[in-house]
């Protein structure tokens, strides 16, 4: 591998000049007399796209993260040339592009420096494979911090580290692990409260540099293709990452079921395991949407078989389960099984779609099923045939999700457990190796499977997981954080990855809960879970070879704490769906690191334990062992403690009790949150009454409400429900204004009002400006709770 500094000391460093320079309407074009070749993008006020060429000719232009229907276009553009500088402005930015070196500035329209190049762009010829490794050096201003690059077990600021992006299988991986399941070569830098976002859209093993060999310089390169880079402007994080995520694309709404609490290990099988299991979960009452199939299920672990030893009817057990409220995911890995008596790997081999080598040999590899050799999923032929393999699975067994695994790919007892870097694939009509297709292999065979669950699970939503996975792969599906341990250093991983992944446009992810390898204590899987339930994706899942990882089996004490949890989550459903559709609609994270909440606190630079779940939830895990409290940081405002309802200002850090059946969560002054009552599993009850918490500010604050039918797709035709509320609370009344968007009519009537930290005691109500006495509301002054009609314009009430 070629390293930083020999980039930096034996690359061609700098054009001798400019030849010319022309521009279209939102293109510039600069070619160098020695045939270095730049062109400029302008894509929206806010981003740029940059690539470069050593030899005036541009690659086909083709990306597998940018999304086709990514939204485009600009308000305004400038571009001037002076006699040592070409000068581009937009309505947010200023961009400079040196004439005798082509280096480039980025500045505020005031002339603050944003970012600016250092050497610039210079490359090194790759003699063993052809083409370049191209490199990109920046100036890092005073203080400056950086965040993202997707799943990285690492310090939550990337300050002073270095990192590649290379899908790997790391097994019980550790903090610091360079390479990890997933590349995302996106990263947003902070200083002077200014905040922009690079993301370098190269395929090949990338490699990224935060002031780690140079105190002042980032650096970004990679083993081959192209320099090709976005740079988005904020100068909120807020705007970058929004930004970022619709360029490289937004998912469609899951199903409802897929947020509830999911339980997987490997494996449970035979049937009568799975169905000891599931009906533990509804003899103790403990909510669970989800059980999932390990390789086990599989005949000699060839993909789309069952063993019918374990499971001699699937299609009857998976329409059992699901009658008593379980949706079954089934793993689907990519390898397949050499072996001419399955009919699966006779299509591939028949109609050529397995991987071959350089000199025209299969690619072959051992997996779990033994030799196999593995379909080229960047080819659109391959893709279209697995998604039909789907048809069965869950158009006819009726399987509702598809967990992808070992899909980096991973290849066992091999160097580098991967392909070798000959093999060839096709790239959509862009035949190239390994070197370049790796890192997109997991993602497209995510989307391959999205499309066929899509496809035989209509009418309803597809859900899908993987482990590997590339920019835009969040289009198609969620993911996890991979195979961790059942240790406190990886609970605190957890939930660094997790923050981290939602700040790089993925934000459907969750951990292994409890750890994967070896066996937690109750204490551990206790708080993990307590972390876990406010993570996106919500899931159990060991490895058999560790014991067991039921929450029944750590004791009573534990299932009791837990089951607490679980059904708290189901309560906040209704939030977290909203969440999700802000995420959807918006390309709003999920969760909020409290730097990305206010940049503008110094002190949220450095933390990662506290996060925002949604707009108005701060949680803070427990992460250390045999403790009964902790310091946590509390953002600038009012917040309120949800265990106690005692108001805390902001800005500041501060002891918080946490026994063990406590974790620190408090509510933002101003939130309105829906809840729904406890449920077994999604749409278990028809719902009657819907719950509001709202906690008293003195000011305005917005709150939001996006309610559907929790599965298919007829909120796209405007069947939904959007809910805006608009609370002002002054020193002795409170008023509540609602406005409600979209055609969908929820099956429930009325809202259960509960007021928190009110200073006054309610002794009038108004609805629509009539007052109404407080006897017919039900109002209980003790309580603080009221009922009213779901559809009400405004309500005033007076102390």
């Amino acid at each position: 591998m070629i390293t930083n500094t020999e980039l930096e000391h034996k690359g061609n460093l700098y054009p001798s000049g400019l030849i010319s320079f022309e521009h279209d309407q939102d293109t510039i074009n600069f070619i160098t007399k020695n045939g270095v070749r730049l062109q400029i993008t302008v894509l929206r006020d806010n981003m740029l796209r940059f690539r470069y060429s050593t030899n005036g000719i541009f690659e086909n232009d083709f990306s597998y993260a940018v999304d086709e229907e990514h939204p485009h276009g600009f308000n305004q553009l400038k571009i001037e040339d002076t006699e040592t500088h070409v000068l581009i402005t937009t309505e947010k930015f200023k961009c400079k592009i040196a004439k005798d070196d082509l280096r480039v500035g980025m500045y505020e329209l005031d002339g603050r420096p944003i970012l600016e190049d250092e050497l610039g762009f210079h490359w090194e010829e790759s003699f063993e494979f052809g083409g370049n490794f191209v490199k990109m050096s920046k100036t890092s201003r005073e203080q400056e911090n950086f965040f993202g690059l997707g799943d990285k077990p690492t310090n939550f600021n990337l300050k002073g580290k270095r990192m590649s992006l290379w899908n790997t299988d790391q097994y019980a991986y550790g903090k610091d692990t360079v390479e990890l399941y997933k590349a995302v070569p996106f990263y947003m830098g902070l200083h002077s409260n200014l905040s922009y976002g690079i993301f370098f859209d190269n395929t090949f093993k990338t490699h990224f540099d935060f002031c780690h060999e140079r105190r002042n310089v980032t650096s970004f390169w990679a083993d081959g293709g192209e320099m090709n880079y976005y740079f988005i402007y904020g100068p909120q994080m807020a705007d970058v990452l929004t930004t970022y995520t619709d360029l490289t694309g937004k998912p469609e709404l899951p199903p409802m079921w897929a947020l509830g609490f999911h339980q997987c290990k490997w494996s449970y099988y035979p049937e009568s395991k799975v169905k000891e299991i599931t009906s533990k979960f509804r003899e103790l009452d403990f909510p669970c949407d989800a059980i999932y199939l390990d390789i086990d299920y599989m005949d000699g672990f060839r993909c789309f078989t069952w063993n019918k030893e374990y499971f001699p009817d699937p299609k009857r057990m998976v329409k059992e389960l699901e009658n008593d409220g379980f949706k079954t995911v089934a793993i689907i890995d990519p390898g397949i099984k050499i072996d001419l008596n399955y009919s699966i790997f006779k299509e591939g081999l028949e109609n050529d779609y397995f991987c071959r080598r350089a000199d025209g040999p299969y690619m072959r590899g051992k997996v779990w099923p033994g030799e196999c050799y593995f379909p080229d999923f960047t080819n659109p032929e391959v893709r279209e045939w697995w998604s039909g393999l789907y048809r069965e699975l869950i158009g006819e067994i009726g399987v509702k999700g598809v967990w992808n695994d070992m899909n980096e790919p991973a290849v066992m007892e091999v160097p580098g457990k991967t392909f070798p870097f000959d093999v060839r694939h096709d790239y959509d009509g862009h035949p190239c190796s390994h070197r370049k297709a790796h890192n997109v292999y997991g993602m497209q065979m995510a989307k391959a499977t999205y499309e066929g669950v899509k496809r035989f699970n209509f009418p309803k939503r597809p859900f899908i997981i993987t482990r590997a996975n590339y920019s835009g792969g969040q289009r198609y599906t969620s993911t996890w954080t991979g195979d961790n341990i059942a240790s406190w250093e990886h609970l605190w991983l957890a939930n660094v990855q997790i923050q981290r992944l939602c700040m790089s446009g993925m934000s459907f992810a969750g951990s292994d809960i409890g750890g994967f390898a070896e066996q937690p204590s109750g204490e551990l899987y206790t708080r993990w879970l307590q972390l876990g339930v406010f993570h996106p994706f919500c899931r159990v899942h060991s490895s058999g070879d560790h014991g067991e990882q039921e929450p029944w089996f750590f004791g009573e004490e534990v299932l009791d704490i837990s089951r607490k949890y679980v059904e708290l989550r189901y309560q906040l459903l209704p939030y977290l769906y909203t969440t999700f559709y802000k995420y959807v609609a918006e390309g709003v994270p999920i969760l909020k690191p409290l730097v990305y909440h206010d940049q503008e606190d110094v002190q949220t630079h450095y933390r990662a334990d506290e996060f925002i779940f949604g707009n108005h939830i701060l949680v803070c895990p427990i992460q250390e062992p045999n403790v009964q409290g902790r310091r946590m940081y509390i953002p600038r405002g009012k917040w309120y403690n949800f265990w106690n309802d005692k108001p805390v200002s902001g800005g500041r850090e501060m002891w918080v009790d946490a026994p063990l059946d406590t974790i620190p969560v408090f509510i933002k002054e101003g939130a309105i949150i829906p809840k729904y009552p406890v449920q077994q599993y999604v749409d278990e009850k028809k719902l009657e009454q819907i719950s509001l918490d709202i906690y008293y500010k003195l000011g305005k604050e917005n709150s939001e409400f996006y309610e559907d039918s929790h599965d298919g797709y007829e909120y796209r035709q405007g069947i939904f429900s959007l809910r805006t509320f608009k609370l002002t609370g002054k020193t002795d009344e409170i008023i509540l204004q609602q406005h409600k968007s979209g055609k969908y009519s929820a099956p429930y009537t009325t809202f259960k009002l509960k007021f928190h930290g009110l200073p006054f005691q309610i002794k009038k109500a108004f609805f629509e400006n009539e007052e109404v006495p407080l006897k017919e509301l039900q109002f209980d002054k003790d309580e603080n709770t009221m009922i009213v009609n779901k559809d009400f314009s405004e309500i005033h009430l007076v102390g």
